[in-house]
């Protein structure tokens, strides 16, 4: 089971059981901290995932605020709206998934915002300069998660946009329809 198909399973039992609270209007981080529920029980299936935790609005590394390095290489502090990682526990694969997630009715520059900072999030620290990991010690920069998933509920249009990117790029997108 790979971490894209655990994120669609706990994904779909979420939108079937918890239709009425995204209905309501609520919060993103009610919505995510609703969603962490079904991730963690999904990730609970599978020994290799077991030492990973689900985290809303988590913003360390190693004691300090967690940041990143836009593409235009400006240090950005971050708290995305849910993770899975390891909380530091396992040095060369401590994040797996980072999952921001907006309303339709948000500005574009918002919605791009959290794109930008999922590319930056999924790229690799052993391929850029920037990041120094040696196993040992934490970047300075927080990157490295395996998945990062950008997640827009459209109430209106009764629809979830949801993007995937690993490795700095968009790799995919599917579209979830909200029943009626």
């Amino acid at each position: 089971m790979n971490d894209k198909k655990i994120f669609d399973l706990a994904n779909s039992k979420f939108l079937s059981k918890e239709l009425s609270l995204i209905e309501s209007d609520v919060s993103e981080r009610c919505i995510c901290a609703s969603l962490k529920g079904y991730l963690e029980k999904e990730i609970e299936k599978y020994s290799k995932y077991k030492k990973y935790h689900v985290d809303v609005e988590y913003n360390r590394n190693a004691g300090h605020v967690k940041t990143i390095i836009n593409s235009d290489f400006k240090v950005i502090q971050v708290t995305c709206d849910l993770i899975i990682h390891s909380r530091g526990e396992d040095e060369k694969n401590d994040n797996l998934i980072a999952l921001e997630m907006k309303k339709s009715y948000q500005s574009e520059e918002k919605k791009n915002a959290d794109r930008e900072r999922l590319i930056a999030l999924t790229r690799s620290e052993k391929n850029n300069d920037v990041w120094s990991f040696d196993g040992k010690t934490f970047p300075r920069y927080v990157c490295g998660y395996k998945l990062g998933i950008y997640y827009e509920i459209d109430l209106p249009n009764r629809i979830i946009l949801i993007e995937y990117y690993r490795g700095g790029n968009l790799v995919g997108k599917d579209i979830k329809r909200l029943k009626n």
